[in-house]
């Protein structure tokens, strides 16, 4: 298939699941077509979500920051593994209690779905990114876990892009509790199909028309082929062609950003 055709057939998909660090932005930078992707989306009546791992901010601030950056949505178009982990303990035990060790996201999603804080006794162990992360906080955990609270990941990610490199992200801020404590968490967010099925359903769409758009083959690629759904690898974020060989999937597609969409 050419580059061309490659192209066609991504933007006949009736709807598109979008990763945003590495695919939308690289910090505070917008990377280069995403206006004009987005501007084509809301012309075309494409069905759209900016999906991200990360659940320290809420759907609001998610919203302000692409505003900063000249991008227009409303703050339905975005879902978070904060918003994923609340859907999920709602339905696993509605009005459930949580020690969250996480930011705003994270704390408002619960909250959201009747979830209370709880430092003493909570049905969950709730852990997100956060830079709030102590030995105290570990030494809580660990002893409520023993309890029998049980532990939640919002994600699977090891490390993330920060300002002066590379930060811990949500499995390894719970990696000493899981070690001291025997005890497995949960992680909700990507590549677990939960949060692929949950993006779908909030915006109307199947399967067989959507195409996820990521730039890591470890969360976004590996997330679309568990869930059977079309899978576009972009390079501007952190992976090469080089890399893309050490996995044994392919993403359907490779582009070198959301440029060669426009």
């Amino acid at each position: 298939m050419s580059d061309k055709k490659f192209i066609e057939a991504i933007k006949s998909k009736a709807s598109f699941i979008i990763d945003m660090d590495g695919v939308i932005y690289h910090g505070n930078k917008l990377l280069p077509g995403v206006k004009e992707f987005v501007h084509w989306l809301l012309q075309t009546n494409k069905k759209f979500l900016f999906l991200t791992n990360s659940s320290e901010r809420t759907p609001e601030e998610l919203q302000r920051k692409l505003h900063r950056l000249g991008v227009n949505v409303s703050q339905d178009v975005f879902y978070t593994s904060a918003l994923a982990t609340a859907m999920f303990l709602h339905n696993q035990k509605p009005n459930g209690s949580a020690f969250i060790v996480g930011d705003a996201g994270l704390i408002n999603a619960l909250y959201n779905v009747g979830y209370t804080m709880n430092n003493v006794d909570p049905d969950y162990i709730v852990i997100g990114e956060t830079r709030s992360y102590s030995y105290e906080i570990i030494e809580k955990a660990i002893n409520m876990v023993l309890k029998g609270a049980r532990l939640i990941g919002t994600n699977p990610d090891i490390t993330g892009p920060g300002e002066h490199g590379i930060v811990p992200a949500t499995k390894a801020l719970i990696a000493p509790i899981e070690i001291a404590t025997g005890k497995k968490a949960y992680f909700i967010g990507k590549p677990n199909p939960l949060m692929m099925r949950n993006a779908l359903k909030k915006i109307g769409a199947t399967r067989e028309e959507s195409v996820i758009i990521g730039d890591r083959m470890d969360t976004d690629i590996v997330a679309g082929i568990e869930s059977d759904i079309d899978t576009v690898l972009v390079l501007s974020g952190i992976t090469t062609r080089d890399i893309i060989d050490n996995f044994p999937y392919r993403p359907k597609y490779i582009l070198n950003g959301i440029i060669d969409l426009v």
